[in-house]
């Protein structure tokens, strides 16, 4: 079957494979994959980077840095497809990328280079792929023809907050805690390769609404939520009881530290029930309700946020 190439379109360049690693793949018509990647490629295996993509793009600007002038061909940088028609340096984790009949999902953004078990490293002392190439795992197996059509499919990080005040949810005075968490999240995820849409609900102190609202975001996917308010000790601080029963895993370590680290500046710190936990693929943190509180918390939390998004879709380590 003959496959036009359409430039407005993404499609397969080339389908490359080889034998062993660090070394060129050379051109296929065809491929087929299975769980493991693409059958008889020494990179096939039940790990993360089964499948990996490289522009034409990006090769043809390396050929053109290259002092010699030399044109490398796809393959050369041991990429399994190479495509045109998609800029990788836009693309995110967890995007999914389906050809024909075959769903591979992005799993890991550039690599360390081999060095002297890079062939074109040996070669020119520099190579692409670890700046511009991509990595993917196979969600669903078939059949690869060159010239074949890609459809990307962006897979945005939904973030949900949900502020718990009685006060704040009646109108007597305005939320700041929970447009705080928002803010300092965009700032934190700018200058990172996640596409993140935002969600927020203002709720009262109650037991029932608290657990509406996160099996709606079970439904509607969330990948993380974080709740603000009701962690204390009071009569109406119900929001850590409630998580903790709606969880699969409770992960206690980083807000226990978080408190201890707050004891000496303000003891009252060391009150707070604020805890992490896990339902499904979603991650639930729960901040007591100030302002100051929700800077502390999320300072100490994005150092581990983006290994925690990996981990729980098996990709950490």
């Amino acid at each position: 079957m003959n496959h036009k190439f359409d430039e407005s379109n993404i499609y397969v360049v080339s389908l490359n494979i080889s034998e062993e690693k660090g070394t060129i793949k050379t051109p296929r018509e065809r491929v087929e994959v299975d769980e493991r990647g693409i059958v008889g490629d020494a990179h096939s295996g039940k790990w993360h980077r089964q499948v990996s993509m490289l522009a034409q793009e990006d090769i043809e600007k390396f050929s053109l840095l290259d002092a010699d002038k030399r044109e490398f061909q796809p393959g050369e940088f041991a990429e399994n497809i190479t495509t045109r028609g998609i800029d990788f340096k836009k693309v995110s984790i967890l995007d999914r990328f389906k050809i024909g009949e075959v769903d591979l999902e992005l799993s890991q953004i550039g690599k360390m280079c081999h060095g002297d078990g890079c062939a074109i490293f040996v070669e020119v002392g520099k190579c692409v792929m670890p700046k511009s190439g991509i990595f993917t795992r196979v969600i669903k197996g078939g059949t690869i023809r060159k010239g074949d059509i890609i459809e990307y499919h962006p897979r945005p990080l939904k973030i949900k907050v949900i502020t718990l005040s009685d006060r704040a949810s009646e109108g007597e005075y305005k939320d700041k805690s929970g447009p705080k968490i928002k803010e300092l999240l965009e700032k934190y995820f700018q200058d990172k390769r996640w596409h993140t849409e935002y969600y927020y609900s203002l709720i009262p102190d109650d037991e029932k609404k608290l657990r509406d609202e996160l099996q709606k975001s079970m439904d509607d996917k969330i990948d993380i939520i974080f709740t603000t308010g009701g962690t204390g000790i009071g009569p109406r601080d119900i929001t850590p009881d409630v998580i903790e029963k709606f969880c699969d895993k409770l992960v206690p370590g980083i807000m226990d530290q978080i408190r201890l680290k707050n004891f000496d500046k303000l003891p009252s710190a060391i009150l707070s029930r604020s805890l992490f936990g896990v339902k499904n693929q979603t991650l639930i943190f729960s901040f007591p309700g100030s302002v100051k509180a929700v800077e502390d918390y999320l300072g100490e939390i994005t150092k581990i946020l983006e290994h925690s998004i990996l981990m729980l879709h098996g990709l950490g380590h």
